[in-house]
């Protein structure tokens, strides 16, 4: 860890640049792993080779990490709805953005299915989890409004929400030509 000396020649010690980052990503792939119940301080101090000391420098406690951890994927959900759906496109072009959204982006990757799943479990019971969750749902408001009426984009938010989960537990999984179909008919 980069050291400097104060003026009275005392050593201090700085963190490692983006050592945060690295911290949250731990958490984030504890969570997707162990579940929230799961995951520890020390789990994640383990898991991104640093001290506990380390973890406590830069989080008040597990709940302040798990908050960040949650943060940080509506962070990476948000850029995928705003890549996606955040540019001038006709209504075909705006369902096919969708298809692809919950085709492709959201079907990626189990841990983001796990990391979803356990928001939305806490969110229920947390108020600022609740807040994170209200966020998310109002950028996917936000950015579907930009080719649907009000009535439509949440409808289509909605679907987007029920068509992941489908894709990541059911066995009989839908097509992304089966989905279009229904997106085309909430979007009549």
């Amino acid at each position: 860890m980069p050291t400097h000396k104060t003026p009275g020649g005392k050593l201090l010690s700085h963190p490692e640049p983006n050592r945060r980052e690295q911290i949250i990503d731990a958490a984030y792939a504890s969570i997707a792993e162990n579940g929230v119940a799961g995951t520890s301080h020390r789990g994640v101090a383990a898991r991104c080779g640093v001290s506990l000391g380390t973890i406590t420098y830069h989080f008040s406690g597990i709940d302040a990490l798990i908050l960040e951890a949650f943060s940080l994927y509506a962070r990476r959900i948000a850029d995928l709805v705003r890549n996606r759906l955040d540019r001038p496109m006709d209504r075909a072009a705006a369902i096919d953005a969708v298809v692809d959204l919950i085709h492709i982006d959201f079907h990626a990757d189990q841990t983001d299915y796990n990391v979803t799943y356990e928001l939305y479990a806490l969110a229920s019971r947390q108020p600022a989890l609740r807040e994170l969750v209200h966020d998310l749902i109002g950028v996917g408001l936000r950015s579907l409004g930009r080719h649907f009426d009000e009535p439509q984009a949440r409808a289509i938010n909605t679907y987007i929400e029920g068509a992941s989960t489908h894709l990541a537990l059911d066995t009989q999984q839908q097509t992304p030509e089966q989905t279009r179909n229904a997106l085309q008919k909430l979007a009549a």
